[in-house]
């Protein structure tokens, strides 16, 4: 099971990529912990510098943009979940 955490302010990119995870998620019928985080100080401590943020599994996957559904689903697959 991976642990995916989405950094994000609340923005139309960030929303864009909370939903894009959540989807992938479904459609490729896998479970994971997902974390969403919004606060400035939690995102600074981890030096995101560019919202939307994915890691997954504590790696950074995207920095600034939101993935594609599918993008997230080759992310997923290419972490062996």
């Amino acid at each position: 099971m991976s642990n995916i955490e989405v950094y994000g302010i609340d923005c139309a990119k960030c929303k864009t990529l909370a939903k894009n995870v959540d989807r992938a998620l479904a459609e490729l019928g896998i479970s994971a912990v997902v974390v969403k985080i919004d606060s400035i100080q939690e995102i600074m401590n981890r030096g995101i510098m560019m919202v939307p943020a994915l890691y997954i599994d504590g790696e950074a996957k995207a920095v600034g943009r939101a993935p594609s559904v599918d993008e997230i689903k080759k992310m997923l697959k290419d972490d062996g979940s």
